[in-house]
């Protein structure tokens, strides 16, 4: 027989197991009982046949009725997630008085409740000579994925059936339950933090990383301003030795036009860097990789004044290139009052629907026969959202043009999905749905509507009061 220092340790608890199944002196029915739950749970991939495995395996094969709770970290909460008497629950039920997060089993009533240990230090050989008969006076903190946690609690009834070899059966039941479910929210996790990471690089991609680009052509044009300076040095000798009143002020003036052009580029970038760096800071938060989501910093401010027309300023090179006037609301400013957004995200969302408009607006002719290729923005308050009797705000983007096409409306928040008339124009179709992301993460919806000369892109956002604003940061 080998005797491989490497696998001692491991032997030696196999036969510690060996041992320990032949006092538990479980009957074949309990055998069949795991086989079943452990067989089953391979087969259903979604959490909420797993919580149904949970309960139908002792309801079927003994005749117990039993529930699952489990602790729900950011409210702090146990909540009552499926029994065998109505399956899955589809909202939110908190767990009666009698069955509270801790880390023993006990007694309450007919009730035997045990912990759900994610991953139990180590399994006892043999039934405890107590158990408590009503719930502890203190509970356990919870979470989701630390090792050795309650994730929930269990409960099994009638106890008056189960004997004391029952209910420690029971008590290894729970341990393969938390291990399996801690697994499965861990994968969970993973997947979703893949996802997120995907979706992010998109939007780095889309909001960073093409616009970074624009820092090309700006360097582009500070180059050829620098190389107008020897331009100038060789008009400058040449005035002082003419000597001429008029080559001297030609050289000053054309020394102006540097400066300016020179200055033009300095604000330009300026405006572009600080943009960027906005950007930036907002999708690289430490927050959104821990979470594996994006997490908002709300702050209150002034869309137009804070967002919008830095966002408009931003792209006012590109709007005047395209030849589109930009239309702003008389009164907006006047009375704007201040919501609570994440600025940095916020400013994207505004972003991405400039930049559509400086691509896709087009010149139409208006019903008394002018031509008009501009874009408009505004708001207006919006009565019964998100719920009846509260408000909303609803922000506007307006563009001049053709309408989209019914299939296309409904799709265009869609990720990848373009309008049919973009032929050689640069886009990815990731914008609009980056758009719809951020809004409803603020607890808003996004929209399309046509209007009489255009299309009009807009998102409604709840008015949150500060005390809500304050829970949500």
């Amino acid at each position: 027989m080998s005797d491989c220092p490497d696998l001692q340790k491991m032997r030696q608890r196999v036969r510690e197991k060996s041992v320990s199944y032949e006092q538990y002196n479980f009957t074949c029915y309990f055998d069949d009982f795991l086989k079943a739950f452990f067989d089953l749970t391979q087969e259903y991939d979604s959490l909420h046949d797993f919580y149904r495995v949970c309960v139908s395996v002792p309801l079927e094969m003994l005749s117990l009725s039993s529930a699952l709770y489990l602790y729900e970290e950011k409210d702090q909460v146990l909540y009552l997630v499926c029994d065998s008497e109505q399956g899955v629950l589809q909202k939110k039920v908190a767990a009666p008085e009698s069955v509270i997060l801790c880390g023993e089993p006990y007694r309450s009533g007919e009730s035997y409740v045990l912990p759900v240990w994610s991953k139990a230090q180590r399994e006892p050989d043999a039934p405890p000579e107590e158990e408590a008969e009503h719930p502890p006076q203190c509970a356990l903190p919870g979470g989701l994925h630390g090792k050795n946690r309650v994730l929930g609690m269990y409960s099994v009834s009638p106890c008056s059936k189960l004997s004391k070899n029952d209910r420690f059966f029971f008590s290894k039941y729970t341990n393969r339950m938390g291990y399996s479910l801690h697994n499965r929210l861990t994968a969970m996790q993973n997947i979703q933090h893949l996802k997120f990471i995907n979706t992010l690089v998109q939007d780095i991609d889309h909001n960073i990383i093409t616009p970074n680009m624009f820092f090309r052509l700006l360097f582009k044009k500070l180059r050829k301003s620098i190389l107008e300076l020897e331009g100038l040095r060789s008009e400058i000798s040449k005035a002082a030795e003419s000597g001429r009143p008029e080559d001297t002020a030609a050289c000053a003036a054309h020394c102006e036009a540097i400066q300016d052009s020179l200055l033009l580029h300095h604000g330009e970038l300026v405006k572009h860097h600080q943009n960027i760096t906005l950007f930036v800071e907002s999708l690289f938060r430490r927050e959104h990789f821990a979470a594996g989501r994006m997490i908002l910093h709300p702050k209150r401010c002034f869309i137009e004044k804070e967002i919008i027309l830095p966002q408009l300023d931003h792209y006012d090179s590109r709007f005047r290139s395209a030849s589109i006037t930009v239309e702003r609301p008389g009164n907006m400013l006047e009375e704007e009052f201040q919501l609570y957004v994440d600025i940095g995200l916020l400013s994207q969302v505004y972003a991405n629907l400039f930049s559509n408009a400086a691509k896709y607006a087009r010149e139409i002719i208006t019903r008394d026969g002018r031509p008009r290729k501009a874009v408009a923005y505004g708001r207006e308050v919006i009565d019964n959202f998100p719920e009846c009797g509260e408000k909303g705000i609803k922000f506007n983007v307006f563009s001049t043009g053709p309408h989209l096409g019914g299939e296309e409306a409904r799709q265009i928040f869609q990720e990848g999905v373009r309008g049919k008339d973009v032929e050689g124009i640069h886009g990815t179709g990731h914008g609009l749905a980056f758009v719809q992301h951020v809004v409803e993460l603020h607890g808003g919806i996004v929209g399309y509507e046509r209007t009489p000369e255009g299309n009009n892109f807009y998102f409604i956002l709840p008015i949150i009061q500060e005390t809500q604003a304050g829970c949500a940061a």
